[in-house]
């Protein structure tokens, strides 16, 4: 596939990644595990069909020391025993928080009850301020058309 645009070499767009980059770090910064972060990066990015983000996410995650089975797993996740209750709960809101025009109620109230169930409120607040961040980086990344496969574990830290 051929870049069709390349949005972070213009200058608004420049502007605009390393802002959002910023608002990324405060999610970094959060009591959320890493490995619950990495697996809601990978999950969204699978959803939204973002290769460079399932790339970069999937390596990351691997190069910190995240079990590759477990990656593998993500998009089963449901059927899947690899995965905590806490992570299930992160992925089910991961999920329906990217699939809100799918159904009429948005996230369900029971997967909000599983996540309070096992977050407090600024790991919730971190979450919800992830599953947003990867949307928006998922959506300008597949409309720029970026390719997927050549990134390398650390390259944007």
């Amino acid at each position: 596939m051929e870049q069709r645009f390349d949005y972070a070499g213009q200058a608004l767009g420049a502007k605009f990644v390393k802002r959002i980059n910023n608002a990324g770090m405060v999610v970094g910064e959060s009591t959320l595990a890493p490995a619950t972060r990495e697996l809601v990066l990978l999950r969204v990015s699978q959803i939204n069909g973002c290769g460079f983000c399932v790339d970069m996410h999937y390596k990351d995650a691997v190069h910190a020391g995240e079990d590759p089975l477990r990656l593998n797993l993500v998009s089963a996740w449901r059927e899947a025993t690899a995965f905590t209750e806490p992570e299930r709960a992160a992925l089910a809101l991961a999920e329906e928080g990217t699939r809100l025009a799918d159904t009429h109620q948005g996230v369900s109230d029971e997967t909000w009850a599983q996540v309070e169930k096992h977050y407090d409120a600024e790991q919730i607040a971190a979450l919800i301020s992830l599953i947003a961040l990867i949307n928006a980086y998922n959506r300008m990344n597949v409309i720029s058309r970026t390719p997927a496969g050549g990134y390398v574990p650390g390259q944007f830290h």
